[in-house]
């Protein structure tokens, strides 16, 4: 028992000041967006995303990242800066953001590389048919993109409201 509490306090010491240190520096401590967007809710799996996405009527858009990945960081910046697609993402979407490879095939019908955003409509189709700009990674952005996944966020509301 002694030496449970002792480790505890040993803990305490070691992590308060750098939790104390971010607090200070402006920095919020890890949550699930991961840089992506603080404001927006986060679902924490893929399992829970559709069942969210289904319940509430909203398209589940799922970024597929790596923390060591250059292009994936260059385009969380601009996502996370941009206002609109913050707005849109807290208020229209299920969003969920990967650092690891799922189950489902469908959200991987080129291959598996970062970055790369689908989107899933809430009758749990991976719809295919929203791409990006390129031909040989049909899901990846890149920074300069942004109005290309703005308008692709806005067709996924759109044919939400005329398919269901």
């Amino acid at each position: 028992m002694l030496y449970s509490t002792l480790d505890l306090c040993l803990l305490l010491a070691t992590v308060s000041p750098n939790l104390a240190i971010a607090i200070k520096k402006g920095k919020r401590p890890q949550t699930l967006s991961r840089g992506w967007g603080d404001d927006i809710t986060w679902v924490q799996t893929y399992e829970e995303g559709l069942f969210h996405a289904q319940k509430s009527k909203k398209p589940l858009m799922v970024i597929h990242h790596l923390e060591n990945c250059q292009y994936c960081q260059a385009l969380k910046k601009v996502f996370a800066q941009n206002e609109e697609i913050q707005e849109m993402a807290q208020n229209n979407f299920i969003m969920l953001n990967l650092m690891h490879e799922t189950t489902d095939k469908n959200l991987s019908p080129d291959g598996q590389y970062v970055p790369r955003i689908m989107f899933v409509d809430p009758s749990l189709t991976v719809r295919a048919d929203i791409t990006g700009r390129y031909s040989n990674r049909l899901y990846t952005y890149e920074p300069q993109d942004l109005p290309v996944l703005i308008e692709n966020m806005k067709k996924a509301l759109r044919l939400i409201q005329s398919e269901l």
